[in-house]
């Protein structure tokens, strides 16, 4: 059951979140900030910057609950019952030639009402 403590957020939290986007918008400044240094070296630098900042996001309640979620997540994803490769081919055919029909028909019904419509202006005849 939620509490009202568990709903808000502590200064401590706030902090860490706060020393995560600052870890992060470090990184990225530092990639702007090295120009002359290799282009890969530097997307390293930003790749452990968002590790570590996201490291010390998920010290956080905020976090941590982020954390349940994505493995809750996971654990409905092995739930799943995927398709068949078969049965995926045959649905996308099936949606492909429903497609194909409706776009017929719509293009049919578009000149019937272009044919009705130069009738009734008088454009047509």
């Amino acid at each position: 059951m939620n509490t009202k403590a568990e709903d808000t957020a502590s200064p401590l939290d706030t902090g860490k979140l706060l020393v995560a986007a600052a870890i992060l918008v470090g990184g990225i400044w530092g990639y702007y900030y090295f120009v002359d240094e290799s282009v890969l070296l530097r997307a390293i630098g930003v790749l452990v910057a968002f590790v570590v900042a996201l490291l010390v996001a998920f010290q956080s309640t905020q976090g941590q609950a982020l954390w349940k979620f994505i493995q809750g997540s996971r654990v409905e994803l092995r739930k799943v019952v995927w398709p068949t490769r078969q049965e995926a081919v045959q649905t996308t055919v099936a949606v492909l030639v429903f497609a194909l029909m409706m776009g017929v028909f719509f293009w049919l019904l578009d000149m019937f009402l272009l044919w009705v419509t130069r009738i009734l202006t008088g454009q047509g005849g």
